[in-house]
């Protein structure tokens, strides 16, 4: 049977989203239709390329191999068409990034839109959930986490330090007790994450500080500081977002600073991808410069 290369692009869509009706989606097609292209592909090869789960359509291990070529493919074709419209050197298409939701809200918006104003034919999607995101199961092109992974087929890169500290309103601080050390602070109400929903334990912040408990709680570093802003207690707060929330000062700076790291992880097998390297080393330069401009107006 004839190869069709527009099977292809129907191949990755579903090795992408693992699911008929999730390619269907993105390629505006019903999910009858990809079915059969995927099926018609499977038999121009000779080789089963996907088998089905309950978690949904998952690559065999000639499926696997076929993406590699297939992902290559696609980059090059890409290549040439931004060089036959004279557009080379310039990125296109979406790609999706996965994040905890304090680098999601304050720092990916302003580095992703200075990378867009450059490249206006990419379309750039940020999904802020506050937890890990499983590449294998194309949920992103990429993430960023909080700690390196030590498992998995996965390419990681060093993004950049940042820093920590406690913080409360202004106005609470006027009206509260004198916090002069750590100690003071069993009598301050507490606002941080809710204990068993850390899921990483480069978050459990609370734990440096003596707090046997949290009184305000959420799996949102969101929420937590606008609950700092609205006076509720003292949390711990990234440096970098308190540019963003005018009223809230650093206390207790001396006794106790707190430093994490951010890692841009991608998935093994699109390591290969020219377009997604070339937007890795965008992110990761715009996201150091910008961590480093917040943190100094602390």
């Amino acid at each position: 049977m004839e190869f069709n290369w527009d099977d292809m692009r129907i191949f990755l869509s579903v090795a992408r989203s693992e699911s008929l009706s999730g390619a269907a989606h993105a390629l505006r097609l019903d999910p009858a239709t990809v079915g059969r292209r995927v099926q018609r592909l499977e038999r121009a090869l000779e080789v089963p390329l996907f088998t089905k789960s309950p978690q949904g359509y998952v690559l065999t291990d000639e499926g696997q191999r076929f993406f590699d070529h297939a992902m290559r493919a696609e980059t090059a074709m890409e290549r040439g068409a931004d060089d036959l419209r004279g557009r080379a050197g310039r990125l296109s298409g979406q790609i999706r990034i996965g994040a905890p939701d304090g680098c999601a809200n304050y720092l990916l918006p302003q580095v992703t839109r200075a990378i867009m104003d450059d490249h206006p034919e990419l379309e750039v999607q940020i999904v802020a959930l506050p937890r890990v995101f499983n590449l294998s199961k194309r949920e992103a092109d990429m993430a960023i986490a909080v700690s390196r992974p030590t498992a998995g087929r996965l390419t990681v890169q060093k993004i950049a330090d940042y820093k920590l500290h406690l913080a409360a309103s202004r106005d609470y601080l006027e009206g509260a007790d004198p916090i002069q050390g750590l100690t003071d602070l069993k009598a301050h109400p507490v606002v941080g994450y809710i204990p068993d929903m850390v899921f990483d334990k480069e978050l459990d912040y609370l734990s440096e500080t003596g707090a046997d408990k949290v009184d305000f709680a959420s799996n949102s570093v969101s929420v937590q500081l606008n609950w700092i802003r609205a006076g509720a207690g003292i949390g711990i707060v990234h440096d970098f977002a308190l540019p963003a929330v005018p009223g809230i000062a650093r206390i207790l700076t001396d006794e106790l600073s707190l430093s994490r790291t951010f890692w841009l992880i991608r998935h093994h097998d699109e390591r290969r991808s020219e377009r997604l390297g070339r937007f890795s080393d965008l992110l990761i330069s715009g996201l150091r410069a910008e961590i480093a401009r917040l943190e100094a107006l602390t």
